[in-house]
């Protein structure tokens, strides 16, 4: 009786505070300080919360990996949809935005979700396992699309900027979109199995809900994540004027948004290693890092080929240089099939010194 008690309380909160936060969305009182700011920031973050549950609700029916494929896809879609959006309403003045953004959306999904996984994980179990080969093929794709897209464009001669002309656009956008449908069809079909791990599948030994929760949930998801991206827009000029009162550089506002519409993920990704359920976490967190740069890039190609604007993608050195150590101590942490709470702790120091330098520059 307990347990069917507290399900209908959580069914109950994760479908009312949405709604609640799409209300105070459309009065249009976010432009409000004080108290109504305070009140948006927790609709969002109730809204973050809603999301992830109805996420596992999701992932219990479909199974891994369908599961995270759902809900990276989900969330990368609303980003792609945000940034284009900003990118239209700000022109030519938004032309480093799509990096900027994908940039530290990949920081923050190796080094802070993928960390936070480890480090919780490995405190908690002392050491974890998972397929190798699932990292391995994840982390390949990763590598080829970060390289074509964000640091190849400082190396081309075609034009005497860290940007493509229009046939390498065209041919990079279309070399990421091979390559993420290629890791797809290896995640769903043909290699199911690399992702996944024995004993996962079971989770929990949890009845899967019905046909009609499911529905709802993959409805209520939708609807969480758009409030979420359309909230953290909303909260922006408020976020803008407190970094800009600490003094700080307004590059870190990209980053605050970012690790907000990243909530979602990283919730759900921590929770699931708290279960000794890594694999889920790695799917999740590579799978939304491969997600992030394979869709956005192709995305924001097509609006900048159809609008005319310019696209800077090449990263500076100092960028360069966080996002190989990164994936260099990824590789490193994920190439025995078993981690422990020093590649959780490594991880996150190297996301504080990101951080630190978009601070500090």
């Amino acid at each position: 009786m307990t347990n069917r008690i507290s399900m209908k309380l959580k069914l109950h909160w994760t479908h009312v505070f949405p709604i609640l936060a799409w209300i105070y969305y459309f009065t249009g009182i976010t432009d409000n300080n004080g108290w109504f700011s305070l009140i948006g920031a927790v609709l969002l973050i109730t809204c973050v919360l809603s999301a992830v549950h109805h996420a596992e609700v999701v992932a219990l029916k479909v199974g891994e990996p369908f599961g995270t494929i759902i809900l990276a896809l989900a969330i990368t879609i609303i980003e792609v949809a945000l940034i284009i959006s900003l990118m239209i309403a700000g022109g030519d003045s938004a032309v480093t935005l799509a990096r900027d953004t994908v940039f530290a959306a990949i920081m923050l999904i190796l080094n802070g979700i993928l960390g936070a996984c480890l480090l919780v994980g490995g405190a908690k179990f002392h050491e974890q396992y998972f397929a190798r080969s699932s990292a391995n093929t994840a982390l390949v794709s990763l590598v080829a699309i970060l390289v074509l897209t964000l640091v190849l464009p400082n190396y081309t001669t075609s034009i005497n900027a860290p940007l493509f002309n229009n046939a390498q656009l065209i041919f990079f956008a279309i070399a990421s979109l091979v390559i993420y449908g290629t890791f797809l069809m290896v995640q769903t079909v043909r290699h199911r199995n690399y992702f996944l791990a024995e004993g996962e599948g079971e989770h929990d030994n949890v009845v899967p809900p019905t046909n009609t929760n499911t529905i709802v949930s993959l409805v209520y998801l939708l609807i969480c994540l758009g409030i979420v991206v359309l909230m953290a827009k909303a909260l922006s000029p408020k976020i803008e004027e407190i970094v800009h009162n600490a003094g700080a550089p307004k590059s870190l506002v990209g980053v605050i948004i970012a690790a907000v519409v990243l909530l979602p993920e990283g919730v759900a990704a921590i929770k699931a290693a708290r279960r000794n359920h890594l694999q889920t976490s790695l799917n999740l967190a590579l799978g939304s890092a491969l997600a992030s740069i394979g869709l956005t890039i192709p995305a924001v190609a097509i609006v900048c080929l159809i609008y005319d604007f310019p696209l800077v993608l090449g990263l500076d050195i100092k960028s360069m240089v966080l996002m190989a150590l990164s994936l260099y101590i990824v590789m490193l942490s994920l190439n025995r099939g078993k981690t422990n709470v020093l590649y959780g702790v490594v991880l996150l120091v190297v996301l504080m010194a990101y951080i630190f330098t978009v601070i500090v520059p």
